[in-house]
Formats: structure tokens, sequence, C-alpha cells
């Protein structure tokens, strides 16, 4: 009788190490940060950025998992990730999706080779390499501080540059995956902001965008060992000469100190535009949410804003259909968004998120409830937007040129308030011009360029 041979292990095959890559970023803000940063990363082994995914040999989708819909919409784009002869790019799928769902993504798409979250991303040239040898890789360890320190140096940019100053949120508010996605506030390190923020304004950043889960959650010392908010950080950038707008975002109610509501007279390169979510008009829907805040507060809270900064631009996000939430209770937020007059609003329909409180409440809203309820709460948005607009109209400020608009001679930037701009002439990307407000619509205004 022959001897037994051991079972032979197979080996999964190689690839070539990809050359070019594509990164695609959902959702927020804190997002396109993560992306660009990631595209640096990959560009620093000496690959090349594409435009287009089809052609590139590696594709990231950074990936956001507030939303239903967002995380069904990865595997969606997964499942498109394939070219005419059958093959698939090398695909890593990096964010908020890949730190709650981890190998179960490999599983339901055995296509993707690589899933890091949010705080593990600085590790994606070692792993995309290791997956081009054939060794796919999951990683979703949370160690903030050693992201941000293995992170190449800032070089190019925009006129308008995203900075991450904080990360991860202590709030747990009941329908929010954030927490557990991202993990615990943390505060990046004053001196590093600093660097971070002098290297985007050499390569060509008029603007900066302070970022946060909870950005005004931000604590440091400065340069002299002396406790400081987010408010002493904007004060110390805004010392920048060749730095013109700062801004920040998102904000949290409860974090919402004095020293930064005084910022906001006090600092001109400060713009004023507040983006403060209040989610709810109603106390038992808010403390539900497990809100910090009632409307009476948060109500009090733009008062003193409006007092410090009068023709300050107020945003905010709603959730409708919260589990409980009754027709009267809605309409409290109907008459919230009467009285503050928002320029800009975000709103969603509530959506249950795996492992959230919320989820497993009674009284969750049947769909059609939820779809009229977002079709009033919008109406009402828009009708103050639109508003805000047509009020601007007259009004003459500075708009930062972004980019090139779809006709001749057309440029595209951004008002003071956060307005789109479009105007025609003599311009440049980067420029800060001149211009008087001449028409407005819901979504953008018509400016004639001054001189």
């Amino acid at each position: 009788m022959p001897a037994e041979t051991p079972a032979q292990t197979q080996t999964p095959p190689r690839q070539p190490q990809p050359k070019t890559f594509h990164v695609k970023s959902f959702g927020c803000q804190m997002n396109v940060y993560d992306g660009e940063r990631m595209a640096e990363l990959l560009a620093a082994q000496g690959m090349t950025a594409s435009d287009e995914r089809d052609g590139a040999d590696l594709v990231v989708l950074n990936t956001c998992h507030i939303r239903e819909k967002a995380t069904e919409k990865v595997y969606s784009d997964i499942g498109r990730l394939r070219r005419a002869d059958g093959s698939t790019p090398l695909i890593a799928v990096a964010g908020c999706v890949a730190q709650a769902e981890g190998e179960e993504i490999m599983a339901r798409a055995p296509s993707v080779k690589v899933v890091v979250g949010p705080q593990a991303y600085h590790r994606l040239p070692e792993m995309v390499a290791d997956a081009a040898a054939g060794k796919s890789g999951t990683e979703t360890d949370m160690p903030a501080e050693a992201k941000f320190a293995a992170l190449p140096k800032r070089r190019r940019s925009g006129p308008s540059a995203f900075l991450t100053v904080q990360e991860g949120c202590d709030k747990f508010c009941t329908y929010c995956v954030v927490p557990y996605t991202r993990g615990a506030e943390i505060s990046r390190p004053f001196a590093d902001l600093v660097e971070e923020a002098r290297l985007l304004v050499a390569g060509g950043a008029r603007e900066i965008t302070l970022l946060g889960q909870n950005v005004n959650a931000w604590a440091g010392q400065d340069d002299k060992g002396r406790a400081i908010g987010l408010d002493g950080l904007i004060r110390v950038l805004a010392a920048d000469p060749d730095l013109a707008r700062i801004r920040y975002t998102t904000s949290h109610p409860n974090d919402m100190s004095e020293g930064l509501i005084a910022a906001h007279g006090e600092i001109d390169k400060l713009m004023p535009f507040l983006h403060l979510p209040v989610q709810a008009g109603n106390d038992r829907v808010l403390k539900a949410m497990n809100r910090s805040h009632t409307v009476e507060s948060y109500l009090k809270i733009l008062d003193r804003v409006r007092a410090a900064r009068p023709d300050i631009a107020l945003s905010g996000d709603f959730i409708v259909g919260f589990p409980g939430e009754t027709e009267a209770e809605f309409q409290d937020t109907l008459d919230l968004v009467g009285q503050v007059r928002h320029a800009q609003a975000f709103s969603f329909k509530y959506s249950p998120r795996p492992g959230t409180p919320a989820a497993t409440m009674d009284g969750q809203i049947a769909a059609e409830v939820m779809d009229e309820r977002l079709q009033r709460l919008q109406a009402a948005l828009t009708r103050d937007a639109t508003a805000f607009n047509q009020a601007s109209v007259g009004r003459r400020c500075q708009v930062l040129v972004e980019r090139r608009g779809r006709h001749e001679g057309q440029w595209l930037g951004k008002s003071p308030w956060l307005q789109s701009v479009h105007f025609t002439g003599e311009a440049a990307i980067g420029d800060l011009v001149t211009v008087d407000l001449v028409q407005a619509g819901p979504n953008s205004l018509a400016g004639q360029l001054v001189g």
C-alpha cells in the first residue's frame, strides 16, 4: 500500500503589482479627506492616479456606513468592477463599511482582496502588495495616532482643502454607528495640525475646512503648553497671511463653547457659516435619540452665534421617522425649521443601523409615512434656502474661484456663506475675486465680476 502524501496547499495566484489606482469616496467630507490621504500613500509608492476606475489596476472604495442604501451601493459598485474580458482590478474596500463588516465583505464579495478600516488605512500600500502576491487581508484596528504619524506630508492641494483635526465620537446617539466605526473621540496634536495647515497653504490652499465627527470637541495644548480649544486653533491658523479663509464642520451643540461663538465675531477669516445639526424639533424625540440638547438650548446657541455674527448662514441635519415619532412631533420639527430659517440643510429618513439601540426600538415608522414627511420637510428647507439666496442678491462679496464652469469664460466658486456662485470674466483657479450677486436660484447664484 503506497504511503500517504500530505495534501498540497493551493497557493492563490499572484498578479502584477498595480501601477495605477483609483479612489472613490462615499459620504462625508472626512471620507473625502481620507480618500485624498490614501491617494497620497499610493502615489508615494510610485503608483499613478487614474480618473477612470475602469482602467485602473487598483480600485479603492472608501465607504460610508451611515445610511443603509450607502452600504448596499458599495456592493453594487463591487459587482460592476468587471472588465470586458471578465477580469477585475485589485479591489480594496476602506472606510466605515470595512470597519463595521470586516471579513464579511470578502465572504459576500470574493473579488475584494483588501478590507481596511478608517483608522488603519496607513497600512493600505503594504496590504495591496500582499494582495498582489496572493495574500488577502483585513485590518480594522483603531490606533488613530499611529495612522496620522504614518501618512506622508501634504504636498499639492486645491484652492480649498480639508484638514481632519478630530476623529471619533463619545456621544452615542442611538441611531448612529460612528462610535463603533470611527472609535472614541481623539484630538490630533496642535503642532501636527499647524504643520499640515502650513503645508496645505504652501501647496496652494487659500481656504481650509477643519474636519471632525465632533470637530468643536477638539482640544489640545499650544506651543507654550497652554490648553486651548478649537477657537484657539482657529486663531493660530488665521495668523498665516497666505490663508484667506477658515471653516469647520461638523459641530455638536454640546461642544459649542463661548470662545468658539466669540471667534465668529472676532476672526475675519472664519467664514460666516455654521453647520450645527439638531436632528429633530421635539424634546421627547431628542431624548430618545440621546441628543444632549433640547430645542430651547439649541435655539439659545443660535441666538448667541447670531449676536456674535449677524450675517451668519446656518446649516443643519434632520432625521424624519425616528422610532416612535408622532405626526405632532414631526410638526414640531417643521415649526423649528420655520423659526431658524436655515440657509442649507441635509435631511434623511431614519435608517436602522445594525448594532445601534434605535434599530430595536418599538414604534418603527412605516416607509410610506417617512417618505411623506421627508417630502414636507425638504419642501420647507428648500423654501428657506431659496429665500436665503434671494436675500443675498445685491450683496458684494469675495468669491474663491474653485473651477471652470460649463460655459466659455465662466468660473465657479464659493461665497463666504458657502453658496455656489458662477460668473464670467478674467480669473484663475485660487483667486479671491470681488463679485456682485445679481441673480439667485435654489442652489446657486449668478455674480458679476467687479473691476
